[in-house]
């Protein structure tokens, strides 16, 4: 499980309070990117097939399912 990003200042001084805020929205940025990417793979790898089946299948000739899926 992915740790939480605390957006609060634990300091007296307001510098090094807005670089911890710039560090964690930089960190936030990064996870959002990691937790996109593993799910656009996911989607990815499940959709490939169906979408290259529906596309022949919307194609002139139309051809049946059979020979889509046939390797001849």
């Amino acid at each position: 499980m992915a740790s939480r990003v605390s957006l609060k200042a634990k300091g007296k001084n307001s510098k090094s309070s807005k670089a911890s805020e710039e560090r964690s929205a930089s960190q936030c940025l990064k996870e959002w990117s990691t937790w996109a990417m593993k799910r656009a793979k996911v989607v990815t790898h499940y959709g490939f097939i169906p979408l290259v089946i529906i596309i022949g299948m919307n194609s002139e000739p139309k051809p049946h399912l059979s020979q889509l899926l046939s390797p001849v």
